[in-house]
């Protein structure tokens, strides 16, 4: 695995690229959300809410835990390391959009979009009664580090955890102090698409943004009909990705949020680790 993982060009990669800031690719794709929706309001009229984000989250936790793995990975002194865990990190507005958090949610391959909805909505309302805090706790400690002494502090702590490849937890900067991938929703705040930033020293391979949901004509076994449609960018470490991983991962997220009753149970592949350890 290690091997594989570390192919010469990844090898190369590491030392060609420096951090996400300089070897960045981009993609967009366009995800029919029409049956996505129908499944929301099913729900909500049976008193269970869920929102698209929740389906999403549920989607790119799928997608990157049983379909691409090997995107749920990091660079550490020159090498791709696979990471334990699969964590969909979902930003949310907090202060009336103010300020920005986010929510980690763990294995979020094996939970069912149900599940992902409880914890972000649990999650939620503990950071906005200030009982969960610990992300604008160390927002706070570099935000009040001097003017002329944040950028070389800043520097020097993305020295320690990107170059050597140590983890500051105390800070709460260890490998998976962003999660795996992150997902914001840009949509709501009536934009229709855009390309977000892969903050330096955060160890994300992507960071996907959704944009607004529009009404379009779409070609549907070989007729004109008019689908919901939402737009998906991404902005990826190209030290870890490829087009051919930004592809499949898109090609995976379109098929569960086409067919999102797949999302509404426990994903099969865990079945079949169940019956396998019997």
């Amino acid at each position: 695995m290690a091997r594989r993982k570390n192919s010469a060009w990844r090898t190369i990669s590491t030392a060609v690229y420096g951090a996400p800031n300089e070897g960045k690719i981009y993609g967009v794709a366009e995800i029919d959300v029409t049956e996505a929706w129908e499944m929301i309001k099913l729900y909500r009229a049976e008193g269970q809410r869920i929102t698209m984000t929740h389906m999403l989250a549920s989607a790119i936790g799928r997608a990157l835990g049983w379909d691409v793995p090997e995107m749920n990975a990091f660079v550490k002194r020159g090498k791709v390391v696979q990471r334990d865990q699969v964590i969909v990190t979902v930003a949310v507005n907090m202060h009336g959009g103010r300020e920005m958090s986010s929510i980690k949610v763990y294995d979020a391959h094996k939970k069912t979009v149900f599940e992902i909805a409880d914890q972000i909505r649990e999650r939620v309302a503990k950071a906005r009664g200030g009982s969960d805090n610990s992300t604008m706790e160390n927002k706070n400690i570099l935000a009040r580090i001097p003017w002329p002494f944040r950028r070389p502090a800043f520097m020097l702590i993305r020295f320690i955890t990107n170059t050597l490849g140590f983890q500051l937890k105390s800070m709460g900067l260890g490998h998976d102090a962003f999660g795996s991938i992150l997902l914001s929703n840009i949509g709501s705040h009536g934009l229709d698409i855009g390309l977000g930033a892969l903050f330096p020293g955060s160890k994300l391979p992507a960071v996907l943004i959704m944009g607004k949901e529009e009404d379009k004509p779409v070609v549907v076994d070989d007729k004109i009909a008019i689908r919901k449609v939402l737009s998906l960018s991404g902005t990826f470490d190209h030290r870890i990705v490829d087009g051919y991983h930004g592809g499949l991962l898109a090609h995976h997220i379109k098929r569960y949020m086409e067919h999102p009753e797949l999302l509404a149970t426990i994903p099969e592949e865990m079945k079949i680790e169940a019956i396998s350890s019997d």
